[in-house]
């Protein structure tokens, strides 16, 4: 984890805003991603049914795939 250190303003309507250092804000947009990443794996796993495909037959359906949308 790492430390933020947030900045607290308002904005001319009086709007509350926060501002972070631009290397605290990249960080915390990955650690987002990662995050996201993460869920989307664990939903994928819930709906995992065991059933498996050959890499040859995947890779025959996606090309039947964008031989349709061509």
């Amino acid at each position: 984890m790492f430390t933020l250190h947030p900045q607290y303003i308002k904005d001319t309507a009086g709007k509350n805003l926060v501002v972070l250092p631009q290397n605290e804000f990249e960080s915390l947009l990955k650690e987002l991603e990662e995050l996201d990443d993460v869920r989307a794996y664990d939903e994928a796993k819930k709906k995992d049914t065991g059933e498996r495909i050959s890499m040859e037959d995947a890779f025959k359906m996606i090309e039947i795939n964008r031989k349709k949308k061509a």
